[in-house]
């Protein structure tokens, strides 16, 4: 398993926010290219970037990120507001490795079967999880389908993997959510991402031992709970 920080952008600032609420903002750098240059600097091999402006509808980091991209040898996803295939494509354009696609994708399992196969292996889709059911446009709005049925149908598209965020956990830092991953995981035959609450190397050790691919984490190395050194060198692939 691989540990991958979180670089998620709000008004051009690099920001955590606490159990998925966007009103509820932790933590805010001012340099978010400074951030993304220490992880690297650290020894983390990718990177994970979120516009939450872009998702929740209401701007877009475009310039901060392509900045990161420009920047970086590391290896980049980025989702955030991606709704269209052209969007994909400029990303990947740009020097990120992987789209991740959440909203469009989940409410529309037609363009995403379209994006997948124009894209294959470059698309991870983000299921934002509360309760078991799939939240979407920025944890606003509550998807019919329970995770796991939505993972069986994912698995048959050529998708770089799934991203699972415990929103009810993120940001809390009081443990991941042990039991869904481990569900996902028997579920899914595709790469399983997971996120949200993740607050030590235990966790991620946990995370490792059930098969999850990669951790995606946010607020613990922020925070210094987890050692980014240690995490960086211990979850390398």
């Amino acid at each position: 398993m691989i540990a991958i920080p979180a670089l998620d952008l709000r008004s051009g600032a690099a920001v955590r926010l606490a159990g998925g609420e966007y009103s509820r903002e932790q933590l805010r750098i001012g340099d978010p290219l400074g951030v993304a240059r220490m992880w690297e600097r650290l020894g983390f091999r990718q990177l994970h970037i979120v516009d939450l402006d872009a998702a929740f509808g209401i701007g877009a980091n475009e310039q901060v990120i392509d900045d990161v991209l420009a920047a970086s040898r590391m290896d980049i996803q980025v989702g955030g507001g991606v709704r269209t295939e052209d969007h994909v494509e400029r990303l990947l354009e740009r020097g990120a490795q992987r789209v991740v696609v959440g909203t469009q994708a989940l409410e529309d399992m037609g363009w995403l079967d379209d994006a997948a196969s124009r894209f294959p292996n470059e698309l991870i889709v983000a299921a934002d999880v509360r309760d078991r059911r799939i939240v979407t446009r920025g944890w606003l709005r509550t998807l019919p389908a329970d995770i796991l049925e939505t993972v069986h149908e994912l698995n048959a598209l050529p998708l770089a993997g799934v991203l699972v965020t415990a929103v009810h956990r993120q940001g809390l830092q009081r443990g991941t959510d042990l039991a869904l991953m481990e569900d996902v995981v028997g579920a899914a035959s595709i790469p399983v991402y997971a996120a949200g609450g993740i607050a030590s190397l235990d966790d991620l050790r946990a995370l490792s031992d059930r098969g999850v691919s990669a951790a995606i984490v946010g607020l613990a190395l922020y925070s210094g709970a987890i050692d980014p050194r240690a995490a960086a060198e211990e979850f390398e692939e």
